[in-house]
């Protein structure tokens, strides 16, 4: 898992500091934007030739460290 994690990178001159893949001016955000409106693996690898496979799980994973650290509290439901 450390080698997909280690395809983030963070560079505060691209993208304010955002997450990028491998350093592309893709973050993590825009590749999370793309699966949750529905886009498929092969779509988004399709309009990103530079990315592979693995960067897409990389995002994910990153994403679900973050989640993984939250700290949960009493949540009022929408009434």
């Amino acid at each position: 898992m450390q080698d997909l994690l280690n395809r983030i990178t963070f560079n505060k001159d691209v993208l304010c500091g955002k997450p990028l893949i491998r350093g592309f001016r893709i973050s993590v955000e825009m590749i999370l934007e793309l699966l949750a409106k529905g886009s498929t693996e092969e779509e988004i690898l399709q309009d990103y030739p530079q990315l592979e496979s693995d960067d897409l799980r990389a995002a994910l994973l990153y994403a679900h460290h973050l989640v993984a650290r939250e700290d949960v509290f009493d949540r009022v439901a929408a009434g």
